[in-house]
């Protein structure tokens, strides 16, 4: 058995993360001491590494635990996807390194941008993403997105990257302002409208990964300015009453 901050020391995954993954059943303590400490097993490092590559290939904590609690969840191939995607990244990485060296050693002779290109890498995950989406809000995504061209669908994420610059412009105010939750509820009804039916419970969780640190976070930021993705969060939490 291990306490959350071995657990934590092994993983990277921060003991906030681990507390937040047991609270809302994702990740359960395989065991609670008298004096509450939480323990886990190795079953349950097991499902921790499957948490990670499902987050790896962005899929949201709700998402994940209704995968992972499904009787027709085969960790095999789980298994076999992560490894294959943990290769296609260390040959991006391989090629990175190449690059680096040839342009130490003769200096850059041709404006080759081959090794910076990662759309194996993306599209491997999205392939691995959809074989396990078929969540009822993934389904419903298909359908609205069915026949959208690529113009339209870059049309419909500025709009959204717009709703979290609305949200970077009254970050210095109180998430819990009317303003704030007017946004979160703007940001909810658009999902709803564009992608699939946002309820309350998907709309935090996707807050939660606005707010992680990842990918969303930087681009979030980027679009409204440092804090804008937790801001948004905090608003997002604020609207749902939590």
């Amino acid at each position: 058995m291990m306490t959350v901050h071995e657990v934590s020391k092994i993983s990277g995954v921060s003991i906030r993360a681990l507390h937040h993954y047991d609270k809302i059943g994702l990740l359960p303590a395989t065991e609670v001491t008298n004096v509450g400490y939480r323990l886990y097993d190795d079953t349950a490092l097991e499902r921790l590494q499957h948490i990670l590559l499902f987050k790896e290939l962005e899929f949201s904590l709700k998402e994940i635990k209704n995968i992972l609690d499904s009787p027709d969840f085969d960790r095999s191939k789980a298994l076999e996807q992560q490894i294959h995607l943990l290769e296609l990244r260390k040959e991006h990485l391989q090629n990175l390194i190449d690059l680096a060296w040839g342009i130490k050693a003769i200096g850059v002779k041709k404006m080759s941008f081959e090794a910076f290109d990662t759309r194996k890498i993306d599209e491997y995950a999205e392939q691995a993403k959809a074989s396990w989406g078929k969540t009822e809000a993934y389904k419903e995504f298909e359908q609205k997105s069915a026949g959208r061209s690529k113009e339209e669908q870059q049309t419909i994420n500025i709009k959204m990257m717009e709703i979290f610059a609305e949200f970077g412009k009254i970050k210095n105010q109180s998430p819990e302002s009317e303003a704030a939750v007017g946004l979160a509820k703007r940001l909810q009804d658009f999902i709803t409208e564009h992608f699939y039916t946002c309820t309350d419970e998907i709309l935090l969780c996707l807050g939660e990964m606005y707010a992680g640190d990842g990918d969303f976070t930087i681009n979030i930021d980027k679009m409204g300015g440092e804090g804008t993705a937790e801001f948004a969060d905090k608003a997002i939490k604020a609207y749902c009453g939590k």
